[in-house]
């Protein structure tokens, strides 16, 4: 009896690790860096200014670490957001023609000459019944 190759197969790659109970390594960065930029402005900045910085700074680190929008996180959502407005979702060709390529267009006598369409004789009932029968039996029905 032959080996028979085994692989293990990786599950659950989609599961960012933890490293603080239920916060994983990306949320707790956003976490850090916006704890890091809220006691510079307390340090920096008077109690209304930071008040204020921390309502703004604060609420964005907590949606951008802890929302997510269809199983992704936000800041997926967010950079989705940015590309369909910078990309222009009807496209259109717009060719323009200068007035010396529209006078040479005019001026070169190009008529296209169409040839005669050829008319094909409509098929039987019979003929019909016969190609069906010649497809259907891969060719051993010969036909008439």
């Amino acid at each position: 009896m032959p080996a028979i190759n085994q692989f293990v197969v990786p599950q659950f790659i989609d599961v960012e690790d933890k490293i603080f109970g239920p916060v994983t390594t990306r949320q707790f960065v956003i976490l850090l860096v916006a704890g890091l930029t809220l006691f510079i402005a307390y340090r920096l900045a008077d109690m209304i200014l930071f008040i204020f910085l921390l309502a703004i700074i604060g609420g964005f680190a907590l949606i951008l670490a802890f929302v997510k929008i269809n199983g992704q996180p936000f800041h997926y959502f967010l950079l989705n957001i940015l590309q369909t407005v910078r990309r222009p979702s009807l496209r259109l060709w717009n060719k323009t023609y200068t007035k010396r390529e529209l006078l040479e267009a005019r001026d070169s006598s190009m008529v296209q000459i169409t040839e005669k369409v050829k008319v094909v004789p409509r098929l039987s009932y019979n003929r019909i019944r016969d190609l069906s029968l010649i497809v259907n039996t891969g060719g051993y029905y010969k036909g008439e």
